[in-house]
């Protein structure tokens, strides 16, 4: 009875050590699992060319994809014409709700989504310039190997970006660091050697 009695004390000292060191071996992959990665729309400001769609819960007629229009402001049904142009997602996003909610529905839930981003533009010493469509947390290495990579002449350690919205190039390192954003300008330069 004493070695019963000493075997199950020793068994439950056993279980009860290895189950906080089972779950702190697990904690680690936790924060992997819930920390997605930033996105561009967190600080992406919307702009001309961006389609989006607006889903307005319960109001199955008032959702649909939407077009940012070259003035900037998107159409809706009820509420009309609606600044968009240099509003980020949520601010956009509390900008119809407001408005949807100055008689026209009570308490509305919006919700916003970029579907499709407005194009950058790639110049220069690069095989295939032309427009080509933006991707979430596209570099710049990104963007030359979309449009076919450098030619034989190009200055492969730096890029001249205009922002959108600029009317100045500025130089960046021609590595994964450099950003490219919705709108922009990238020039390839020839090289002098």
């Amino acid at each position: 009875m004493y070695y019963r009695t000493l075997c199950f004390i020793f068994v439950s000292l056993f279980i009860a050590l290895a189950l906080p060191t089972a779950s702190a071996q697990q904690t680690p992959q936790t924060p992997n699992v819930a920390s997605a990665p930033a996105t561009a729309d967190d600080g992406y400001r919307l702009g001309s060319g961006d389609k989006i769609h607006i889903s307005i819960f319960g109001q199955p007629d008032l959702n649909g994809d939407f077009a940012v229009d070259g003035g900037g402001s998107v159409q809706l049904p009820l509420i009309g014409s609606v600044k968009a142009a240099g509003l980020t997602v949520t601010e956009f996003q509390k900008q119809v709700t407001s408005k949807f909610s100055d008689g026209y529905l009570v308490n509305p839930n919006v919700d916003v989504e970029v579907l499709s981003y407005r194009p950058f533009y790639i110049i220069g010493e690069i095989r295939a310039p032309g427009q080509y469509s933006y991707v979430n947390g596209m570099s710049i290495l990104n963007a030359i190997a979309l449009a076919g990579g450098f030619t034989d002449r190009a200055d492969k350690s730096e890029v001249y970006i205009r922002r959108n919205g600029s009317s100045k190039e500025t130089e960046y390192p021609a590595d994964e660091t450099t950003r490219v954003n919705p709108g922009d300008i990238v020039r390839i330069s020839e090289r002098f050697f």
